[in-house]
């Protein structure tokens, strides 16, 4: 998925930034968290030879050292998918009225071979301020930080107000896994019931001088799509060509997908976000920003934004022809020919909607239009109310001073995705603070800081307990 740098890469291309190298001796819970990091990290769930179900017995594991009785810890996995299981942990709260907090993370991470990597991507090696190693931090920095967090609290003896559960699962990085996320809204909804989550998909970014630039939030995000077109035909031999060929038809049709832009629209995450970025950026684009606020239709405003791809994605629904398949022999017309063309949905906008646009778009009716699979319900938009952004602002004034926390609409997608439509709201927040090149995440070389992920530790931390007795 793409993850917040992804979606901030503009807003700061004023500067190059870099993390801060200097680093500081450790505290001893720090070293602790280290470990348990490290081990995650290590332990391989990629979806082809990886287990979920291991880091979350792993970290169930911890947990039980730390006190954790067996009724607070429940493991799950699907029996067709026994290495894709995940964890949810109960730290109970003294109000039971009092709704409880989840803590959400996803454990499995994207694919990586060692031939194309620098350093092995399944070792965490600590190099230069950053740690580098595949889920360093999609999404095992966050992941670690929650089992850390609760073990923390045990061993101190807080007590909360509220009921804090903690749900690692599998499946967020893979289209046809078992996703957890998905699985325990709907099968064991009880379990994981929350006045609202936390959620990974947003953070901080650096300055050219290492230092916090901005900090986010994520209020919103779209949900992903695919759809596919596909052509049939009853071909030939290709020494007697004819104007009816699959490939020409899906050719055109994928050419005139690449020429549509879908309308701009506004919600309070997007919308907060440029009102709140136009003063920061300044110049035209900031001034774009205002203009493009105030009034969606206006063109050149509109074009100056959409002319980075990261704004651009931000202000509506987008689809893209990601793969091609046309064709069997070299010297026959081609049968059959498709494309997948991924689409990222804007909040409040349904399938059916994007889907019959497409068709309208094409407007070919030898190209047919379907949906291979569909992995979650439209996308919603949790509130942004005081209670949640009130406790983030304070925290991060207090840690950051002087850095803006700004709402986000995710052009990506995360499990926030299957919770906030099952009445879960849920939020995108880390105070992990990193580079706006994105770090490799779902590429080569994945790293994060070394200083934003202890900082966000201590963030979090934090910040679970405003909540936790907030009234």
């Amino acid at each position: 998925m793409l993850k917040l740098t992804g979606a901030l890469a503009a807003t700061a291309m004023l500067f190059a930034t870099t993390a801060s190298a200097q680093q500081q001796p450790l505290r001893p819970d720090q070293e602790a968290f280290r470990g348990l990091y490290k081990e995650l990290v290590e332990t391989n769930t990629t979806l082809s030879a990886g287990s979920c179900t291991l880091a979350a017995e792993r970290m169930g594991a911890r947990l039980k050292a730390a006190g954790f009785t067996d009724d607070q810890l429940t493991f799950f996995a699907a029996p067709d998918h026994p290495k894709e299981g995940g964890l949810v942990a109960i730290y109970p709260g003294k109000d039971p009225k009092a709704k409880a907090i989840l803590l959400l993370a996803h454990i499995d991470v994207v694919e990586a071979k060692r031939e194309d990597w620098v350093r092995d991507p399944f070792t965490l090696i600590e190099e230069g301020g950053y740690f580098y190693a595949r889920g360093s931090a999609d999404d095992k920095a966050q992941a670690a930080i929650w089992v850390d967090t609760l073990i923390r609290y045990k061993k101190e003896g807080y007590k909360p107000k509220r009921t804090l559960k903690m749900a690692l699962t599998c499946g967020e990085e893979t289209s046809g896994a078992f996703n957890g996320a998905q699985y325990l809204s709907a099968n064991k909804r009880d379990l994981i019931d929350a006045a609202f989550a936390l959620n990974e998909g947003a953070g901080g970014q650096y300055d050219d001088k290492g230092k916090p630039f901005i900090h986010t939030v994520l209020a919103s995000e779209k949900v992903s799509q695919n759809f596919r077109l596909e052509v049939t035909n009853p071909g030939g031999h290709s020494s007697r060509p004819v104007p009816d060929n699959a490939i020409y038809h899906l050719a055109r049709a994928v050419d005139k997908i690449s020429r549509y832009e879908f309308p701009v629209q506004f919600n309070d995450a997007n919308r907060g976000f440029f009102t709140r970025m136009s003063p920061i950026v300044g110049g035209p684009v900031g001034q774009a920003m205002t203009d493009l606020v105030a009034y969606p239709g206006d063109a050149k405003a509109n074009a100056v934004l959409s002319a980075d791809p990261s704004y651009h994605a931000m202000l509506r629904t987008t689809c893209v022809a990601t793969i091609l398949e046309a064709g069997h022999a070299t010297n026959a017309l081609p049968q059959r020919a498709r494309a997948n063309i991924n689409c990222r949905i804007f909040p409040g906008v349904s399938r059916d909607e994007v889907q019959a646009t497409l068709s309208k778009i094409i407007d070919d009716p030898a190209v047919k239009v379907d949906v291979p699979e569909v992995r979650g319900p439209p996308a919603t938009s949790p509130p942004l109310t005081p209670q949640i952004m009130g406790p983030i602002e304070t925290l991060s004034a207090k840690m950051w001073p002087g850095v803006p926390v700004i709402p986000l609409l995710q052009p990506g997608a995360t499990d926030g995705q299957f919770l906030t439509p099952a009445g879960i709201p849920t939020y995108g927040v880390s105070g992990i603070f990193s580079d706006r090149d994105g770090g490799g995440i779902h590429g080569l070389n994945e790293r994060i800081p070394v200083k934003g992920l202890y900082d966000g530790r201590d963030f979090l931390y934090q910040l679970v307990k405003l909540y936790a007795d907030q009234k």
